[in-house]
């Protein structure tokens, strides 16, 4: 486990994950851009309410396959840290008129938060496309950005760890 989050932590500094990913050198990681949304309930919900905590967010959209994909396996993890500090919320964006994204993804068994509307907050961040996470350390630090849509890839695995270790 030391050896993993150790590998993640030389491989964010050396900006060498995927060719689908982006990281900035060690130690001048930027701060994440705070933004406040709402939920389909009309909660809303806050990124500076959640200073100080591990934070995933999922760029994506109703129509995007890939997001289908890569769902289960951010479920997954984020179940497996239930007991943990992180928070992992969705934020839909560049919707089809009259879509409904909670509603999807309580049908597709997911149970994270779902923000809506997010077009704003996927501009603030450069989000092009589906599906987008992003990872931000209790620092309140943008540590990883990636594009990956395999729900089983290990390096989901290793950024969570990397979270949950600082």
């Amino acid at each position: 486990m030391i050896f993993s989050v150790f590998t993640l932590v030389i491989l964010f500094s050396a900006g060498v994950i995927a060719d689908d990913s982006q990281s900035t050198p060690e130690h001048q990681f930027p701060q994440a851009k705070s933004f406040v949304l709402n939920d389909a309930q009309g909660n809303e919900w806050s990124l500076a309410e959640h200073a100080g905590k591990p934070i995933v967010i999922h760029f994506w959209a109703t129509w995007c396959p890939y997001c289908k994909k890569l769902q289960p396996g951010l479920e997954r993890l984020r179940l497996a840290n239930l007991d943990s500090d992180l928070e992992m919320i969705a934020i839909s964006f560049n919707e089809d008129k009259g879509a409904k994204p909670a509603q999807v993804l309580k049908a597709r068994g997911i149970g994270m938060n779902t923000l809506v509307e997010g077009d704003s907050v996927a501009q603030l961040y450069g989000v092009t496309g589906t599906p987008t996470t992003v990872f931000i350390n209790r620092a309140g630090q943008l540590v990883w950005l990636t594009r990956i849509s395999d729900p089983d890839s290990p390096k989901l695995d290793q950024a969570i760890e990397f979270l949950l270790s600082e």
